[in-house]
């Protein structure tokens, strides 16, 4: 048997996907529990805390988009898989606007699944011999995953938080979309590097004047070595 690598909410109305889903899963080492609705979901994820939920938007009742947005509103920031069958780029911010760490467009490979969700659950776990990196106003813990402004704690999404650490870790350097894509995503599959910008934004929108992040036109972005 594989090692347990920890409870999956598979939340997924299609029958046959959300089977697919968990024999893939399953044969992986991780334990599963599948809901079909987002209210069951959502009593689900505050009950059994996974270490991550794959979470189809199109959902009877409840919607995917309102249930990651009250787990976001509550607190939780378990890493969020968006599943859905639009393949608008609309579609993909919001869900990222949400919250989300990653999405899927249906139809997808159960192999792209899981090296999907074996991405996200790296970047959570984080490096842990990272030291406490302090930049302008900013204490970035790796080893804890917390960040403050000052002495203010600032809550940030896994990925929000990877981009952020993966930048202050190179102070100076510039790098492209794509390459960002590569170093935090562990992969450059994306077809519009624009999510790169959403999450830039969310994040200046959090540290406010405090954010290092600057912008180099036309070639992608960089953390200022002492902070703005």
């Amino acid at each position: 048997m594989p090692e347990n690598k920890g409870l999956v909410l598979v939340v997924e109305d299609e029958r046959h996907i959300a089977d697919l889903q968990r024999r893939y899963l399953s044969r992986e080492g991780f334990g599963v529990h599948v809901e079909s609705d987002g209210s069951a979901a959502l009593a689900s994820a505050r009950r059994m805390r996974p270490v991550a939920i794959v979470l189809d938007i199109a959902l009877p009742g409840m919607d995917g988009v309102e249930v990651c947005r009250r787990l976001r509103e509550e607190g939780d920031w378990t890493p969020v898989l968006f599943v859905t069958a639009r393949d608008e780029v609309t579609d993909r911010i919001v869900g990222l606007e949400l919250g989300a760490d990653d999405y899927l467009t249906k139809p997808f490979s159960p192999h792209e699944l899981l090296a999907r969700i074996k991405s996200v659950l790296r970047r959570t776990a984080g490096p842990p011999q990272d030291p406490v990196r302090r930049v302008g106003r900013l204490t970035l813990d790796s080893g804890r995953r917390t960040l403050h402004v000052d002495d203010s704690p600032v809550e940030l999404t896994t990925t929000e938080f990877n981009l952020l650490a993966f930048l202050l870790r190179h102070p100076g350097q510039v790098f492209s979309r794509d390459q960002l894509l590569a170093q935090v995503w562990g992969q450059a599959g994306y077809r519009d590097t624009r999510v790169i910008d959403v999450y830039v934004s969310q994040l200046r929108s959090k540290l406010g004047d405090a954010s290092p992040i600057r912008t180099v036109r036309g070639v992608g972005y960089s953390a200022s070595e002492a902070g703005r």
